[in-house]
């Protein structure tokens, strides 16, 4: 049926440039409104609003299309590459997701757009890595976002407990919790099965962490076992929630099903879109290392992607766009609607945790760890992901899980290393 369309379509073309006199081909259309495809379809809203503030400032609109599916979008994307159904803009992931599609040819280098933003300050050199794919640049950044915990404050305060400062202190307040038969901590047998394992494993060593995923280090390391063992201590303790809940995690905060949350600072706009109120309703802190020896805290960072494709119908259009969102015009309004933090270091963060965080973050006082889920290749992250999954179920199956993993690793590392 493809094959078919394309021949008519082919034909049609050769028709219209015979009928052109000189045999020009006509200019292509130049748009007015982009498509922004998207795996953050809670977000649609906040797209909308910079949609018609594109519209206001650069004449050039844009229309969401937001999925919730992670897996179902990524097939979506892969396979728009090959069909007329094309996005104008999509988001997507760093790490090696980004370098796959890169290496495909299907992303627009966007290496002076990132000149351009970080001499004029609308984006950060330490960015530039995470973007970065043999010397050229490619996308820019959607978001960014620091990793801690959530806490419901009212919860906090009626037991007498503080944001812990250090991993003792923050045992003290799961037991606590746990004495008052509530649940500490949210975890999760699906795509976020990842969190605890890189909470505690950056905690723990974060340089083991870092071999870890370039293949210098294997899922089977001591290093890695004592991790695992860590995390099954927590779970037996009966800290967490029931792994197979589905409860949305806002509303697992609001309702104190658990009373903490880890996640990036995105889930802000989680809470406000629960109409809860930074620091009377909930609160947010940084998880403090399990070795308390390490020199730094680590904290887990991520940035996801907005990109372009090299075959856009309007490829200037793209990256006018991508342009004007590096701005501070558009980062204010992109960070404040949503309550989160902004890649570009001229915006003001309202939230006073969320800004201190920022700051911090930019002042060498946190090792930052790149997040699991883009610091990790798909085919490994794949078999993570199931394995964490299985194993926050049935927790003595963490050394089974760690061979399973270490397969895939083998395999994947035996051809790109």
């Amino acid at each position: 049926m493809i094959r078919s369309r394309m021949a008519v379509l082919g034909v049609a073309a050769v028709v219209l440039a015979a009928c052109g006199g000189n045999g020009a081909e006509a200019p292509a259309k130049k748009k007015t409104e982009l498509t922004l495809y998207n795996d953050k379809g809670a977000w649609s809203k906040f797209f909308d609003e910079m949609g018609v503030l594109s519209k206001e400032k650069i004449g050039l609109g844009m229309k969401p299309t937001g999925y919730t599916d992670s897996a179902q979008y990524q097939a979506f994307i892969k396979a728009s590459f090959r069909t007329s159904v094309k996005p104008d803009l999509f988001t997507w992931q760093t790490g090696g997701m980004l370098e796959e599609i890169v290496k495909q040819k299907q992303v627009a280098d966007t290496t002076a757009v990132w000149q351009e933003a970080i001499k004029a300050g609308d984006l950060s050199q330490d960015l530039a890595p995470y973007y970065t794919i043999d010397g050229k640049q490619y996308c820019v950044p959607m978001n960014v976002a620091y990793w801690g915990m959530f806490y419901n404050k009212k919860i906090f305060d009626k037991h007498g407990l503080q944001p812990p400062t250090t991993w003792d202190e923050l045992i003290t307040v799961a037991d606590t919790l746990k004495k008052n038969d509530v649940k500490a901590f949210y975890h999760t047998s699906v795509l976020f099965s990842f969190v605890w394992f890189e909470q505690l494993m950056a905690g723990m060593d974060p340089d083991l962490y870092d071999r870890l995923s370039t293949g210098k280090a294997k899922y089977t390391d001591p290093g890695v076992v004592q991790v695992m063992e860590k995390w099954k201590e927590l779970i037996d303790a009966g800290y967490f929630i029931n792994p197979g809940d589905k409860t949305d995690p806002g509303d697992v905060l609001k309702n104190g099903k658990a009373a903490m949350v880890s996640f990036g600072t995105w889930f802000n706009t989680s809470m406000t879109q629960r109409d809860m109120k930074a620091g009377a309703d909930y609160g947010f802190f940084t998880i403090p290392n399990v070795n308390a020896s390490l020199p730094k805290t680590s904290m887990i960072f991520e940035s996801g992607p907005l990109c372009s494709l090299t075959k856009a119908d309007d490829p200037e259009a793209g990256t006018k766009y991508l342009k004007w969102w590096t701005t501070a015009e558009a980062q204010e309004k992109w960070a404040t609607t949503r309550g989160d933090v902004s890649a570009n270091p001229k915006v003001e963060i309202k939230d006073e945790a969320l800004s201190q965080v920022t700051k911090d973050a930019g002042s060498g006082k946190y090792r930052l760890v790149n997040r699991y889920f883009e610091a990790t290749p798909p085919p490994i992250l794949t078999a993570a992901l199931d394995g964490f999954g299985k194993f926050v179920t049935e927790p003595g199956t963490y050394k089974e899980v760690l061979e399973t993993i270490q397969k895939e690793a083998d395999e994947y590392w035996s051809t790109h290393q």
